[in-house]
């Protein structure tokens, strides 16, 4: 986790995290159009909706700026989109054909719009398929569309989540340690911490009694698991908004678990302990306590930033 990219508190600023709490606000009529959407294009390309859900989700998760009135966030570059040596921007999708740009008519006007969903879906189900509709097929197409492992990584998992649950309306959350047992946290991102070298605190510790249940708190997959000399034995999930959350000093694993797992909020995946801050099996040099860590990816690279304020809400939704 150390070697991921660290900036400064304030870098928040220039990238929103408004899915964690915006999810709330989820329109259900407007997930069950793009859901019409995805599967028709599915129908016309044989692409899986789940990977056209995931690419959207993906896109909306990078945006700096978002148009709550645009409902498929996938962009193109204008010289991908109308080719690069199209004099004009003409939509004629026949036009656009002859200059090899990727823009296609999806919705049968003879126009490939950019800002029209149907194109701009069934243009991105067009590219990937000219690779094929297999997942591996769909992984080399990401590839060479995005040319970032961590971006096909995060795209693939999203479908993963998608596929399991046949849905995109899924925001639930949980808090990470249920409520009946004994628990105390308080806001400790950001404080100092010696061992391995001057580093910040990336995370909220919550202490609690050894072998306390320990639940995932969005949906996701299990990216990482085993043991590192900071965090001891942990557990990582990327969740379907680009989040990376970060479970360290864990007792053990619940048994099953395995890298590639899709969890839901709730599902118990660990239990808390002490372990870390030496070679594998190392423990007991502080107080049993889950550190909670969350990691943000904008598309070009991930931090750290303070898992305080959604605990807090998260704790609260839970109690009600």
């Amino acid at each position: 986790m150390f070697k991921r990219v660290l900036v400064a508190t304030f870098l928040l600023l220039s990238f929103s995290i408004p899915h964690l709490f915006a999810t709330d606000a989820t329109d259900q009529e407007e997930d069950n159009e793009k859901m019409a959407l995805f599967k028709k294009t599915e129908a016309l390309t044989q692409i899986p909706w789940y990977y056209l859900a995931a690419i959207n989700q993906y896109e909306k998760n990078i945006e700096k700026e978002s148009d709550p009135k645009v409902r498929i966030k996938i962009k193109f570059t204008e010289d991908r989109w109308f080719g690069i040596s199209n004099p004009s921007k003409d939509t004629n999708a026949s036009l656009i054909s002859l200059f090899e740009g990727i823009g296609k008519d999806g919705n049968g006007d003879n126009q490939a719009d950019p800002l029209n969903d149907e194109d701009v879906i069934y243009s991105m189900a067009s590219l990937l398929a000219k690779e094929g509709n297999t997942k591996q097929d769909i992984k080399i197409a990401l590839w060479n569309y995005y040319q970032r492992a961590l971006t096909v990584q995060s795209i693939m998992q999203i479908a993963n989540v998608y596929k399991t649950f046949e849905t995109i309306s899924l925001n639930d959350s949980d808090f990470p340690i249920p409520l009946q047992y004994n628990y105390s946290y308080r806001n400790t991102w950001g404080d100092a911490r010696g061992f391995g070298g001057r580093r910040i605190h990336e995370g909220t510790d919550i202490f609690a009694n050894y072998g306390t249940p320990v639940k995932a708190t969005r949906y996701g997959v299990i990216e990482i698991m085993g043991w590192n000399k900071f965090g001891g034995w942990r557990v990582g999930i990327r969740d379907i908004y680009n989040n990376y959350h970060y479970y360290a000093h864990l007792n053990g694993f619940q048994e099953d678990l395995k890298v590639g797992d899709v969890v839901k909020p709730g599902d118990v995946i660990a239990s808390v302990g002490a372990t870390g801050y030496g070679p594998p099996g190392t423990s007991g040099k502080f107080p049993p306590h889950l550190h909670y860590g969350m990691y943000k990816d904008n598309g070009y690279s991930e931090w750290s930033f303070d898992p305080y304020p959604y605990l807090s809400r998260w704790e609260r939704e839970a109690k009600k």
